[in-house]
């Protein structure tokens, strides 16, 4: 996803191009750096997803108009204009953009792609109305950064009657997990440091949700769906919500631990004739959006066929509202002891910048990143700065 939204109320006070750019510019606009958008290009869930989305229904993009919101580097504006729209537009905010326009000029679409620079709220667009919306919004837990919000606006202003967006469905699932092991790296790791107690940072530890992959196995109960979203008929107000849950222990061993929750989305492609889906969830490919982890600060005990049952509760942070405040409340087999825990998702991405100075394949220092330390797959330029721009790769 590259960003149209604000990002955070930080933006730079002057543009500058790409291969200029020094850690300080990055820190306001950490989307101009094209070792984000490699990553998500490469994801083949990702982009194959929207390729076939759109290249396979042609028929649907024959002579329309098009709006890409958060454009990139331009990837889905040349698939749509390749399946035959009569024009594309794409926007963005990032200086990213400036990379977008050599490459829809190296790759003859000149005259079909017109880009601008800006935030969608405030930018006089050159079509007042658009036939079909395009857009990779979807963040860590489907909703961290608030793009879907931009997406909404774009909706509301600029689609025509009966018009398409692409995706149009999303579906949010929660599972609880066995990971005894992480989480004592993780979490138990700050009851005893070097013989100290740290049991303090123990609890902040706790509200930070993970963002990892989790194989299929570590799963103990069936899934369940916590929200639906339409895209043509979802409503701002509708991104803050509270969704119960119940889950149901699958597992035939004798008795076994739970130790976290685990939730993904599934994205879905159903106004086309040919039908696209793909999942983020532990039983599907590889995305970069991997799968998020609410650790429990007690652990759960299950045998086969006991319930859990709880609440979702997620919305925007006030103070900020790219972030999310996400509260879980459980029990389980209906006991009346329930346990309530605040996480936010608050993100520090890890920004790659060009130097020699350090060559360590920091992909196999750090190989389960949390939203504290997040990076790219096997970073090719190795020497990091930590940025606190609330940005995912």
């Amino acid at each position: 996803m590259s960003n149209s939204n604000e990002a955070s109320s930080s933006k730079m006070e002057e543009d500058v191009p790409p291969q200029d750019m020094t850690s300080k510019d990055y820190y306001a606009d950490s989307y101009a750096h094209f070792g984000i958008h490699e990553e998500m290009l490469k994801d083949s869930v990702r982009t194959g997803s929207y390729r076939a989305a759109i290249m396979n229904n042609g028929h649907l993009f024959k002579g329309k108009t098009v709006l890409d919101v958060g454009c990139g580097t331009g990837i889905l504006s040349m698939f749509a204009a390749k399946a035959g729209a009569s024009h594309v537009v794409g926007i963005d905010m990032s200086n990213i953009i400036d990379q977008a326009q050599k490459i829809i000029e190296a790759n003859g679409f000149k005259d079909s792609i017109t880009l601008v620079k800006g935030k969608l709220e405030e930018a006089d667009l050159p079509i007042k109305e658009f036939d079909i919306i395009i857009s990779e919004w979807m963040g860590y837990f489907l909703l961290y950064e608030s793009m879907l919000d931009t997406v909404l606006v774009a909706r509301d202003k600029y689609l025509k009657p009966g018009g398409l967006i692409f995706p149009d469905n999303a579906t949010m699932y929660i599972a609880a997990i066995e990971d005894q092991d992480y989480k004592d790296e993780k979490i138990n790791f700050w009851d005893n440091v070097y013989g100290f107690d740290y049991s303090c940072i123990k609890d902040i530890a706790l509200r930070e949700p993970l963002v990892d992959t989790v194989d299929l196995k570590a799963v103990v109960t069936d899934p369940c769906v916590l929200k639906h979203i339409d895209l043509l008929t979802v409503k701002k107000e509708d991104l803050a919500f509270t969704a119960p849950f119940t889950l149901t222990a699958t597992r035939t061993d004798c008795t076994y631990d739970a130790h976290a929750f685990l939730a993904w989305f599934d994205i879905q492609f159903q106004c086309t004739h040919k039908k696209v889906n793909f999942s983020t969830g532990p039983h599907a490919q590889y995305t970069h959006w991997k799968q998020t982890v609410f650790y429990t600060p007690q652990t759960v005990t299950l045998t086969e066929g006991d319930k859990i049952s709880g609440q979702l509760t997620c919305s925007p942070n006030e103070r900020n509202n790219r972030d999310l405040d996400i509260t879980i409340s459980y029990s389980t087999n209906d006991e009346a002891n329930e346990v309530t825990m605040n996480y936010k998702m608050c993100v520090f991405f890890l920004v790659i910048l060009y130097s020699p100075v350090f060559l360590l394949p920091f992909s196999s220092f750090v190989n389960r990143a949390s939203p504290l330390f997040l990076m790219t797959p096997r970073p090719s330029l190795p020497f990091l700065s930590m940025l606190t721009a609330n940005v995912r790769s």
